[in-house]
């Protein structure tokens, strides 16, 4: 790259960390990259790490050293996220919304890029400081989420299927049950989609007794994978805590109250916002 202006490389340099989100980078690399040297390169990232932090766009964390450099850390405030969920959980309260078994009807939102790229970075800040792999959904619903978080913490994604394909070549199936209907339904994963002894971060979009959750999880026991958390977009409020299969999660948004006969729902937000400790610690 040509040698270029401060203010141009302050652009540049902006523009090439927030394409490589949880990426070590050297002040080497940059100042090569730049022909410049590495007392400025410092300069300049000490202005973008106060811009980051300032505007709440995440945190850009310098590691001393030989082997040290800079990694851009994606985030979202609490407070900017729960205006967002404030919105979002609005929209869920739509009445035409509401569909049989106390579900809600969400694909529409799921397919609006803008949205998932906030709710992702949402979840990229929950679990930005846990040591992952991978993230995993099962097909269809929770890929648009998965995918989403996946940009931001620069991670692999795994798709589990509802039932195996030829094209995928010998895969792990196994039977589990559905905690919100308790019928026996099955789930598969290639052999090679997922190393074994990684560590995997789950991704769901809605969650009643946390069966489908169980279910992968019991998968990735098959691989001698660890789950390292569990994000959920919507979990319904309207199962016993007994019949809950999981507790330790992230939720986005909480489905509290549905009437199936007057269509009136009550959504607010999700644990991520009402427990008082970091759960991203």
């Amino acid at each position: 790259m040509k040698k270029l202006k401060r203010s141009a490389r302050l652009v540049e340099m902006t523009q090439y960390l927030l394409s490589r989100p949880h990426t070590l980078i050297s002040l080497t690399a940059f100042a090569d990259r730049y022909q410049s040297a590495k007392s400025s390169i410092s300069e300049d990232l000490a202005i973008i790490k106060e811009v980051f932090e300032e505007d709440g766009l995440g945190q850009l964390s310098t590691l001393a050293g030989a082997a040290g450099g800079v990694k851009y850390m994606p985030m979202m405030s609490k407070n900017v996220s729960l205006a967002i969920i404030k919105n979002i959980c609005r929209e869920l309260e739509q009445p035409e919304r509401v569909l049989p078994g106390g579900y809600l009807y969400m694909t529409d939102m799921l397919g609006q890029p803008n949205l998932m790229n906030e709710v992702g970075r949402m979840f990229a800040t929950a679990f930005a400081h846990r040591d992952l792999d991978v993230i995993m959904t099962v097909e269809t619903k929770g890929i648009p989420l998965a995918y989403a978080t996946a940009t931001f913490l620069n991670l692999p994604v795994v798709i589990v299927r509802r039932d195996n394909k030829v094209t995928e070549g010998s895969a792990v199936s196994i039977n589990y049950v559905s905690g919100s209907n308790k019928r026996i339904q099955t789930m598969s994963l290639a052999r090679r989609a997922l190393k074994e002894q990684s560590r995997v971060l789950i991704i769901d979009d809605f969650m009643k007794a946390g069966g489908t959750v169980q279910g992968m999880m019991d998968l990735l026991y098959e691989f001698n994978a660890t789950v390292a958390g569990v994000g959920v977009f919507v979990e319904s409020g309207e199962v016993d805590r007994d019949e809950r299969l999981l507790e330790d999660y992230v939720s986005l948004a909480k489905l509290t109250a549905v009437d199936l006969k007057t269509k009136q729902t009550s959504v607010a937000p999700g644990n991520y916002f009402t427990k008082s400790e970091e759960v991203s610690s």
